[in-house]
């Protein structure tokens, strides 16, 4: 091989070589819209919405009924044993999610719609992971006529049977308390509206 010839095969090596490196780096570069990277940021947006998927529990296959108690946004004191003997729904959810606001609306509608029907059901959300006050202005802003738990601290979900894993969720419980139906992600009216009255025509 002449000297110049050895010079071109030698560049290409180099070049070949650092198109390599240049790859490896680009695929061990971190997502910036994976939930590590927006948990880093610092900005409540590190989340993973679920989607949509539904989940519902036989009676007999039901577990134990949900305990749990806090604080409203208001600052009045509630427990979830003032609620056995209706059906429950609970959603969790935040203003800082997107889905959530999405969600929201929807969520107004369905329970408008029970309440029009007098059907013996509550409503309550579960404001995760930021300030009372934030999330009241959100009701406030959104026309949420619901109540809300204040879980600023992310432990009243934990009372969920590992049933919340992504924010927002929404909880069907029966008069006893259980889980009878999830939904994993936004849920729409329509379909609160059927989970809800499948678990009414129990009783």
């Amino acid at each position: 091989m002449t000297g110049h010839a050895a010079d071109i095969a030698r560049r290409g090596l180099l070049g070949l070589a650092g198109s390599t490196a240049v790859a490896a780096l680009a695929g061990c570069s971190p997502d910036p819209h994976s939930v590590a990277a927006q948990a880093k940021a610092g900005d409540q947006k590190g989340y993973v919405s679920g989607d949509g998927a539904v989940e519902t529990v036989r009676a007999v296959d039901r577990a134990e009924p949900v305990t749990m108690s806090g604080e409203l946004l208001d600052g009045t004191a509630w427990d979830i044993t003032s609620t056995r003997g209706t059906v429950l729904v609970l959603n969790v959810w935040g203003s800082w999610c997107p889905p959530c606001v999405a969600e929201a609306p929807g969520l107004q509608k369905a329970w408008e719609s029970v309440q029009k029907k007098s059907l013996p059901v509550q409503f309550m959300g579960i404001d995760f992971r930021e300030e009372a006050a934030r999330g009241a202005a959100f009701n406030q802003k959104y026309g949420i006529t619901y109540p809300s738990l204040s879980d600023e601290a992310g432990v009243l979900i934990l009372r969920l049977q590992g049933k919340a894993p992504t924010v927002p969720t929404t909880l069907v419980l029966d008069p006893k308390g259980r889980i009878a139906a999830r939904v994993n992600g936004t849920v729409d009216a329509t379909t609160l509206t059927g989970l809800v009255d499948d678990v009414v025509a129990e009783s």
